[in-house]
């Protein structure tokens, strides 16, 4: 995994997210993928962007999602690019549901836990603060309790 300076070629943000951070910078993250060491990777080359950075992707789907996750650093913007995603999160105890067709976007709260739900084929775009993100698989109807997401490593 590493971040890409001076990208100027198409990106599949599918397969190759971007990290935007602090000075507006956008860098591409080649390599990357949705597992633990990556992550740690990712979270160190990112770290003194703290909180203010994000992380773009698009995420293809159909069905439910596996797993709760919340991002205590900041808000995360779910848009609806195509299908129909319905987002589930649970505020202060509170349940939510936010059905979303193309086009339509909703922003789930610094801390919110939240699950994805894609009615048939759908594709999302996610713009998230990933710093300190925390995963839960979703064998509940709610969470109750949290795996955090390795932090980087002090070197």
């Amino acid at each position: 995994m590493r971040l890409i300076d001076d990208e100027r070629n198409a990106i599949d943000l599918r397969t190759t997210p971007v990290h935007l951070g602090l000075g507006s910078r956008a860098k591409p993250v080649e390599g990357f993928a949705w597992d633990p060491e990556v992550l740690q990777a990712y979270s160190a080359a990112v770290a003194a962007d703290g909180a203010e950075g994000r992380m773009v992707a698009i995420f293809d789907g159909d069905g439910p999602g596996d797993h709760w996750e919340r991002h205590p650093a900041g808000d995360e913007l779910v848009v609806c690019l195509t299908g129909s995603v319905t987002v589930v999160r649970d505020v202060d105890g509170v349940p939510e549901r936010v059905v979303l067709g193309p086009g339509e976007a909703t922003v789930n709260p610094a801390g919110a836990w939240h699950a994805v739900d894609m009615a048939g084929p759908t594709s999302i775009l996610a713009i998230t603060a990933g710093l300190g993100t925390d995963h839960r698989p979703r064998t509940d109807a709610r969470p109750t309790d949290h795996v955090r997401t390795p932090a980087p490593q002090a070197s």
